[in-house]
């Protein structure tokens, strides 16, 4: 195993950092909000189209915010009044309906105030950005990895013209990380405690933060045992705070629709929307019944929960009776998810005309996360592990139902910390090799 020498020259290669920490955070997020919200300010018009009734002002989650604010609870997600849903996991819908109550129901100013309130959550970010890089490769790395957030494209992007969990989502995410790496020294119970109520709330935000969750918080607590401390009794009240947390909402499914529905009730029509006959883009249009008639039909007739059965059940048949097809299909969703690529067609390129540009970028930063992610590895097994985990768990279910540009967001800020680490690592080594000091040559145990 290699030593532990790069860390400590990274957190050298910065005098007076960690005193001047406090200032320097306090100047990305500054810096990170107000890019977003020029950017925003050129932006959000286009959420304010009244096109198909407001619908590009939160999709689903806008629809299902009116009812609240309207006083007809948690229902209609899509046009019309179809009763109580579990189309998405509640708290961004909620959290979109308080501002329909203040600032009013598709108003321009809703529309800002949530775009600025998603922008502070993305300049947010840095913060949990800065100490994750830290707390692994020291103040330099933070630095990079901080500003990098601060100046993001993708992070910067999202926040500004996207109006859904997405970067809320990003923010508990990076948090539950951050948590979760001094969970692994902490035999205190209120520490743990509060990873699994931050866990809940992640995954009543978006429930795709429970695919790595879970294994955070056990790779934490098989570190604490290795380690000889307490670990029965804060394990356990992660478990009951996530239990908790996630409880009521679980009950409320339960009493409406007769059904076991954990978060949300539209994985059915995930897996139909992903795996059909048009393979031309990653989303397809005319499987959803936001834009497809006889779709729309079809949910009015057989309610919400057999509904999205039944296009489960479709979606399994297809996948039954193609089956190499689903194999390539997953595998492109690999690539794609991965650098951003999915066809060079000319159809596809007519639909997505930015993704060129888009794959050289992502493509880029996947290969310096893998570089300093290999480098983390060489550094310190455990180190890596927690990176491995988020990579490994968090997209399997896009793998296997379909993709979306935005479904990666929520783990960029472990892109971009590994990243800012192959790039402070190389400056450092550069730095070194200029100095004319030899390298100490790490042997492997």
């Amino acid at each position: 195993m290699a030593s532990s020498e790069t860390t400590a020259e990274l957190t050298a290669s910065e005098p007076g950092m960690a005193g001047n920490a406090r200032r320097s955070l306090f100047w990305m997020v500054v810096v990170a909000l107000l890019l977003r919200l020029v950017v925003m300010c050129f932006l959000y018009p286009e959420r304010t189209d009244p096109y198909r009734d407001h619908w590009r002002l939160g999709g689903e989650s806008g629809r299902i915010a009116r009812s609240i604010a309207q006083g007809e609870g948690f229902s209609n997600p899509l046009f019309g009044k179809t009763g109580p849903t579990a189309w998405l996991a509640p708290v961004f819908p909620y959290l979109l309906a308080g501002i329909f109550k203040i600032f009013g129901i598709y108003s321009k100013a809703s529309a800002i105030a949530v775009l600025a309130l998603d922008c502070l959550f993305s300049a947010l970010t840095c913060i949990p950005v800065y100490f994750i890089a830290k707390k692994h490769f020291g103040s330099l790395t933070a630095a990079w990895a901080g500003w990098s957030w601060a100046f993001f494209p993708y992070g910067i992007y999202f926040a500004a013209d996207f109006i859904w969990a997405t970067t809320l989502t990003a923010l508990l995410m990076t948090l539950v990380f951050l948590v979760a790496l001094y969970l692994e020294t902490s035999s205190s119970v209120w520490p743990w405690v509060g990873f699994g109520a931050l866990s809940g709330l992640g995954g009543l935000t978006d429930p795709v933060v429970m695919s790595v969750a879970p294994l955070l918080g056990a790779w934490a607590w098989y570190r604490l045992y290795r380690s000889g401390r307490r670990w029965l009794v804060p394990g356990l009240g992660a478990v009951l705070a996530v239990t908790l947390v996630v409880s009521p909402w679980f009950i409320r499914n339960y009493e409406t629709f007769h059904k076991v529905i954990p978060f949300r009730s539209c994985l059915g029509l995930e897996v139909y929307f992903g795996n059909n006959q048009d393979s031309w883009h990653w989303g397809p249009p005319g499987y959803h019944p936001s834009d497809n008639e006889n779709e729309w039909r079809e949910y009015q007739q057989f309610g919400e929960i057999a509904y999205t059965s039944k296009k489960f059940h479709e979606g399994l048949a297809f996948i039954n009776s193609h089956r190499l097809l689903y194999v390539e299909q997953t595998l492109r969703r690999v690539v794609y998810l991965w650098t951003g690529f999915w066809s060079f067609s000319h159809r596809y390129l007519q639909e997505e005309p930015a993704d060129p540009l888009n794959m050289v970028f992502c493509t880029g930063l996947t290969v310096l996360t893998l570089i300093g992610l290999s480098r983390a590895w060489r550094l310190d097994h455990n180190v890596a592990m927690p990176y491995i985990l988020v990579f490994l768990f968090f997209p399997i279910i896009y793998y296997l139902t379909h993709p979306e540009d935005y479904y990666r967001r929520p783990i960029d800020p472990q892109y971009v910390v590994l990243a800012a680490f192959a790039v402070a690592s190389w400056i450092t080594e550069r730095k070194r090799g200029r100095a004319n000091i030899p390298p100490k040559v790490a042997t492997a145990e």
